[in-house]
């Protein structure tokens, strides 16, 4: 008791409850900025398939999105963090909209199909605003080396790997004829990217040929 009033003085909160309310404080803050940061990331994406990662920058992004510039800087920090951000959002949209669906058909030329048939879709309707993110942006960093190009060419290289692996499998359980599955995939790849392009010139019938094409490539084994 305190001597000259009587009155027990204030305690202070336990360090642990001062500790575990800062922290949950702290997590809503890193949650924040993860919504952000992904909300910016993917608008991005849209913006980066029509001008290109180089036509990026924090200022724009900020601007379209209604959030402060100093915001959008400290979650990135700097360009090439933002390009890198840009480009697996990009790899994650894609997979959840060609690659998790086709999972659900059978290996082999059933997948193959499907993978191409939800690629068409993705191209098409299309996911992002400029159609496919990486005809946008593969040949602005094929002849420029550091991070960006690495991830843009890993991320094809996957895809390719990818439509490779449908292809031994169905040449392997006698479904396709195809006599070297990677270059067929390499084939099959370059037919998408230019159905890419006959899309955003308004070609009617490009959806018709890349059909017909991927057809012969997977013409059934005799």
């Amino acid at each position: 008791m305190s001597e000259h009033t009587g009155r027990r003085p204030p305690q202070e909160p336990p360090a642990s409850s001062r500790g575990a309310g800062e922290e949950a404080v702290v997590d809503q803050r890193l949650l924040r900025g993860a919504r952000t940061r992904r909300r910016i990331a993917r608008h991005g994406v849209d913006v980066a398939s029509q001008d290109g990662l180089e036509g990026l920058s924090i200022g724009r992004l900020a601007t379209d999105l209604g959030l402060s510039k100093s915001g959008v800087q400290t979650l990135f920090k700097t360009k090439e963090n933002l390009q890198l951000a840009v480009a697996e959002a990009a790899r994650q949209a894609f997979t959840e909209a060609v690659v998790d669906p086709a999972r659900g058909a059978p290996p082999g030329a059933a997948r193959l199909r499907a993978l191409t048939e939800h690629w068409i879709v993705y191209a098409e309707a299309p996911l992002f605003t400029g159609g496919c993110f990486w005809a946008a942006n593969l040949p602005e960093f094929d002849d420029r080396p550091g991070s960006v190009r690495d991830v843009l060419s890993l991320h094809r290289r996957t895809w390719q790997a990818l439509l490779a692996g449908e292809l031994r499998h169905a040449v392997e359980t006698g479904e396709i004829a195809a006599r070297e599955p990677d270059l067929t995939a390499f084939q099959i790849d370059a037919v998408l990217h230019a159905t890419n392009l006959a899309l955003r010139l308004g070609e009617a019938d490009a959806v018709s040929r890349v059909r017909r094409t991927v057809d012969g490539l997977l013409a059934p084994a005799r």
